[in-house]
C-alpha cells in the first residue's frame, strides 16, 4: 500500500498519557489531532470528558500502566470511562497472570472489562517486549476469547520497551483478520510507523504524530 499523509493519519490514536498532563494540554492535543486528521485521541481516564471535533474519536486507558489491578476495579474504570464519553478503551493485560501461565485468569480479566464496555471497542495491551513469542500468541488468543476487538503491543511505560515489527507480525498471524492490531510504544519516525503497518498493524499509538506525518510529502 502507498501511504499518504491523510491515510496514515487515519490510523493514529494521537496520545497523551503522561500523568502530569493538564486539561489545557489535553485540549491542545484534541485540537492538534483534528488538524492532523488523526483517528482519535488517547488520554487518561481522569481527563474525561473531553470536547473533540466531529469525526475525532476519544480513547482512554484502563488498569494503566501496570495491569496489576483487580478485574472489578478495571471494569468499574471502564464503565466510568464509557459514561464519560470514551468510544474506545485500551486495557492493560493482567501481566502477572500472563507470566504465571494463568490463562483462565487472563481471559476472565478481559471478559470483565469487555462486559463493562458494552458496545465500546476494547483493545488489550500485552506488553509484548516483556513476553516470549509463546506468551504473545496465547495472550492474543485469550484476549480474543474474552471479547476484545484489538490487541495492542505496549503501554510505552514498561522498561522492556515498546512495539517491534516481530511482535506486530506475530500478533497479526495469531488473530488473522478477526481482530485489529495496534502498535504503540517507541514509534517516533515515519519509517518505523510504516514498518509497523507493513508488519500488520491496523492502528498506531503515537505521541509525536506530527513528526511522523511530516515524513510524508502529501
Amino acid at each position: 500500500m502507498t501511504w499518504t499523509r491523510e491515510t496514515l493519519a487515519r490510523t493514529v490514536d494521537h496520545t497523551l498519557l503522561k500523568p502530569e498532563a493538564t486539561d489545557a494540554q489535553v485540549a491542545a492535543l484534541a485540537a492538534e489531532a483534528a488538524e492532523l486528521g488523526a483517528f482519535s485521541i488517547c488520554v487518561s481516564p481522569n481527563r474525561l470528558p473531553v470536547q473533540v471535533a466531529s469525526g475525532l474519536a476519544v480513547c482512554t486507558v484502563v488498569g494503566f500502566p501496570s495491569g496489576a489491578h483487580v478485574s472489578q476495579a478495571k471494569a468499574l474504570e471502564a464503565q466510568r470511562a464509557v459514561r464519560d464519553g470514551a468510544a474506545e478503551v485500551d486495557m492493560v493485560v493482567a501481566l502477572g497472570s500472563v507470566m504465571a501461565g494463568d490463562w483462565d485468569a487472563v481471559e476472565a480479566d478481559v471478559a470483565a472489562v469487555k462486559a463493562a464496555c458494552g458496545a465500546v471497542l476494547l483493545k488489550v495491551i500485552l506488553e509484548t517486549a516483556a513476553l516470549t513469542d509463546e506468551q504473545v500468541v496465547e495472550a492474543c488468543r485469550r484476549s480474543e476469547a474474552g471479547g476484545a476487538q484489538y490487541v495492542k503491543t505496549s503501554t510505552g511505560f514498561h522498561p522492556t520497551g515498546g512495539a517491534s515489527e516481530h511482535a506486530v507480525r506475530l500478533m497479526r498471524e495469531t488473530v488473522g483478520d478477526r481482530l485489529g492490531v495496534k502498535a504503540s510504544g517507541g514509534i517516533r519516525d515515519t519509517a518505523t510507523a510504516l514498518a509497523m503497518l507493513a508488519a500488520g498493524a491496523s492502528r498506531l499509538g503515537l505521541s509525536g504524530t506530527r513528526a511522523v506525518l511530516d515524513g510524508l510529502s502529501a
